[in-house]
């Protein structure tokens, strides 16, 4: 099997749509590599405009081999398409794809090249449709580059991934795709977040303990986390309100970048019980995480909700909304409450900061219920898409 992707934001994005790239990426790697002998295993094929950056030689250390004929191999624009890499990645790459000869090319973030050869599989995945249920939250042109891109795909996509049934209801509701194309393949968050126990010495996942991370950014003990770009979206801001209903020891930290006006009001929340790291390492987040009272990720809508995932992965209770795909990612492990009813919100808070009983509950149905979206479940569910496509 030759697999190809759409591996720009697997290099350049560091987060979101980045870490699902890498994650899949690899673990399709090492899917194919449990399954076939050395001798007849497959190749994956990684199409990027540049491999510049932070993740370059990311799949290096999970055994990617670039060599031809099998293994891994990363494809870049050569020759006169160097001048345009943005559009050797929407046209150019499907001539790589032939010279390739890829069986099966996934697109991995709502886009897929134009003029594939028809022989060729073709799977996309949609994270979501924020775009079209939310327009006001993007530029104008922005929505309608979107807007195409994702139509485009998922006309001819062999299959559309879903990463939610929330999502799977998006594109049946909103872009008319039929439910017989579509399967629902949850993702999963960084390795970093999975394994993580909280002890003297350390977590894994990051190079210091939870005191440590707490000195180094000059946290409280008691504290509940908050992750998320600072936008209307995430309604940080109903959280910060909910603060003022709980004991003065407890302390918000929010981790995320402001974007903005919304972001630059939260900016102005600032106190010590609201405290902002906007650029907080990413090593550190197992830690951070794991040493909190609770998590609370109170966002109007998403796809998924990585967040309320890597929560459970580090045992940490978490309060989510009770709405869109939230309660898919927190299953019976976390708490609800409308993303608009402040009361509620304190109410919950409360609840976890001051009844430990409850709090182990959370950890032990978390620890449970995050497995539905380990690592390997996810590939070996991917593998399975490919394959149907392949053997029919």
């Amino acid at each position: 099997m030759i697999i190809g992707y759409d591996a720009k934001r697997a290099f350049r994005n560091n987060t979101g749509l980045g870490n699902y790239s890498r994650m899949l990426i690899g673990g399709v790697w090492n899917e194919e590599c449990r399954m076939e002998n050395e001798e007849s295993a497959g190749a994956v094929v990684l199409y990027t405009p540049s491999v510049k950056g932070r993740h370059e030689h990311y799949f290096d250390e999970v055994g990617g081999r670039r060599y031809e004929g099998g293994g891994m191999v990363i494809r870049v624009p050569k020759g006169i398409w160097r001048l345009a890499p943005s559009v050797w990645r929407s046209v150019g790459v499907s001539c790589a794809v032939k010279h390739d000869g890829v069986e099966l090319f996934h697109g991995l973030s709502h886009e897929l090249p134009y003029g594939l050869p028809k022989r060729v599989k073709k799977v996309v995945t949609m994270h979501d449709l924020i775009v079209m249920r939310f327009p006001e939250f993007f530029k104008p042109a922005d929505r309608v580059i979107h807007r195409l891109k994702m139509r485009h795909a998922c006309r001819v996509a062999d299959v559309v991934v879903a990463i939610s049934e929330q999502t799977k209801r998006d594109l049946v509701e909103l872009m008319g795709i039929e439910e017989e194309k579509i399967r629902v393949v949850y993702q999963s968050c960084d390795s970093a977040f999975w394994g993580v126990k909280g002890s003297e010495e350390g977590v894994k996942g990051s190079e210091r303990t939870n005191v440590e991370v707490r000195e180094k950014y000059g946290l409280p003990e008691r504290y509940i986390l908050c992750v998320g770009t600072l936008e209307e979206r995430k309604n940080q801001m109903r959280v910060i309100e909910a603060m003022k209903r709980l004991p003065e020891e407890v302390a918000l930290v929010l981790v995320g970048r402001p974007r903005g006006t919304y972001g630059q009001q939260i900016l102005q929340s600032a106190s010590d019980r609201i405290r902002l790291l906007s650029k907080a390492d990413f090593a550190d987040f197992p830690a951070l995480y794991n040493g909190a009272v609770a998590s609370v990720y109170m966002s109007r809508f998403e796809g998924f909700g990585i967040p309320v995932l890597e929560s459970m992965c580090c045992d940490c209770p978490v309060l989510t909304s009770n709405v869109s795909s939230m309660p898919e990612a927190g299953g019976d492990a976390a708490l609800y409450a409308a993303p608009d009813d402040v009361e509620a919100i304190a109410r919950q808070l409360l609840r976890l900061c001051e009844d430990e009983d409850l709090r182990q509950q959370c950890i032990e149905k978390g620890r449970i219920h995050r497995m539905k979206f380990a690592p390997e479940k996810v590939s070996a569910d991917m593998m399975a898409v490919y394959r149907s496509l392949l053997d029919n």
